[in-house]
């Protein structure tokens, strides 16, 4: 997916992060963010959204400090039209400046592009966070979900500095596969003595999942556990649980 795409749907992910929100109740906890309730997930997204915005708008060459940018929380009457106008007012920042502009990013890419994808993918992912807490079941676009997953395998080596377990995804050459089983979509993942490493391929490998993409990527996230009957799982599930513990950014 490019830049524009990335762009796209991010707008349709706030469309249906919003259109969900609007059945909640701002009390209700969400259990894939323990601790949270729906009116703390609707005010982290909504100020991570501003938060991007103000990094891009600016080409910021470093992170910002938390006292260069004012955002102002609604309130509790107005979360879900804040969250909207929030949205908004990234995916046009995001569509208006040139992607390959250099600026800084916490992961591989340190460009504009970075942040298209960054919050398409973040934003999917709280948005199924807010329907599971709802009851509901989640579904992400497989060509969205294709890509969230190889965004996280090529962020995961430079999440360290918040994620300081990732340094521990190292080994002897163990691998895990995955197996999309409703689009092309697959991936092996090597650990090997200075880290991992991995590439879209189909190998005899420790472990093997199955599962759609949607599941794949919410379970690499830890939002749908190993033992949910929609994966199937082949060989040494200690190792994807290794993994799983591991890579949570």
């Amino acid at each position: 997916m490019e830049h524009l795409a990335h762009c796209d749907a991010l707008e349709r992910e706030i469309g249906q992060f919003v259109s969900v929100a609007k059945d909640a109740d701002l009390l209700s906890e969400v259990p894939a963010c323990p601790g949270w309730d729906v009116a703390k997930l609707i005010r982290h997204q909504g100020t991570v959204h501003r938060w991007a915005d103000w990094h891009v708008q600016n080409l910021a060459q470093e992170r910002a400090a938390k006292s260069d940018i004012v955002i102002e929380t609604p309130e509790v009457v107005d979360f879900v039209a804040w969250l909207a106008d929030g949205g908004a007012a990234l995916v046009a920042t995001l569509r208006a400046t040139d992607p390959e502009a250099p600026m800084w990013a916490w992961g591989a890419d340190q460009h504009v592009a970075f942040w298209s994808r960054r919050q398409a993918h973040e934003t999917a992912i709280h948005r199924a966070d807010l329907e599971l807490a709802l009851g509901r079941t989640p579904s992400i676009e497989p060509s969205l979900a294709i890509d969230g997953i190889d965004e996280l395998l090529a962020n995961i080596p430079y999440a360290a500095y918040f994620a300081p377990n990732t340094a521990k995804l190292v080994g002897n050459g163990e691998s895990i596969h995955l197996h999309c089983t409703d689009s092309h979509g697959e991936w092996t993942i090597t650990l090997g003595q200075a880290g991992f490493s991995w590439e879209h391929a189909h190998t005899k490998c420790d472990v093997a999942v199955r599962a759609r993409a949607d599941q794949l990527l919410l379970l690499l996230v830890n939002r749908l556990a190993p033992s949910d009957p929609r994966f199937e799982i082949f060989g040494d599930s200690s190792l994807l649980e290794f993994w799983l513990k591991n890579s949570a950014l």
